[in-house]
């Protein structure tokens, strides 16, 4: 995609200083998402690195990563399948822990959103310290999905969080 539309997009992501605590500096993509030409080209930037591949399902993350992989499965007709914060998912779950600053957390997908042998694709806005797409991953390997690449809209690559995912391979577009 041209460089133009990759500047575009990163001027309109917002800073926005100590939110949720002090210190954080949050990367706001609800500019993006609210002007059409910009939430459309962050669609197809994720939809060029899917095209021309066998994928059976698009992972989301609770939950900007649902805004991005739905609309990409829907274009790609595929399966979308969504993580959440436990206890948000009505029917049973598979669970991973993922650690945090302070403390620890818990990610759950149902048990029959991805089968054995499904080629998967892991989709979020954001890669920061890696320990949310982390427990993603391992939800997808354990219910047998094979996880082909995970996907990020934005990077931010001195938390290398990419490091949390390896093996598997990692695009981010907008990289600070």
């Amino acid at each position: 995609m041209a460089m133009g539309i990759l500047a575009k997009l990163r001027a309109a992501v917002r800073d926005v200083p100590d939110f949720p605590k002090k210190g954080i500096v949050f990367k706001d993509i609800t500019p993006v998402l609210s002007d059409p030409a910009l939430f459309r080209a962050s669609i197809d930037l994720f939809l060029e690195r899917c095209r021309g591949r066998k994928i059976d399902k698009i992972v989301g993350i609770d939950a900007r990563g649902f805004v991005f992989g739905s609309a990409v499965a829907y274009e790609l007709g595929v399966g979308f399948v969504p993580i959440r914060k436990r206890g948000k998912l009505p029917y049973q779950t598979e669970v991973a822990k993922y650690s945090l600053e302070y403390g620890e957390a818990e990610m759950e997908m149902h048990v029959d959103a991805i089968i054995a042998g499904d080629r998967v694709v892991l989709l979020d806005d954001l890669l920061a310290t890696g320990g949310t797409s982390a427990a993603a991953a391992v939800l997808i390997r354990k219910a047998g999905g094979d996880l082909l690449e995970a996907q990020f809209l934005i990077e931010l690559e001195s938390l290398h969080g990419r490091h949390q995912l390896e093996p598997t391979s990692v695009t981010s577009f907008l990289k600070y």
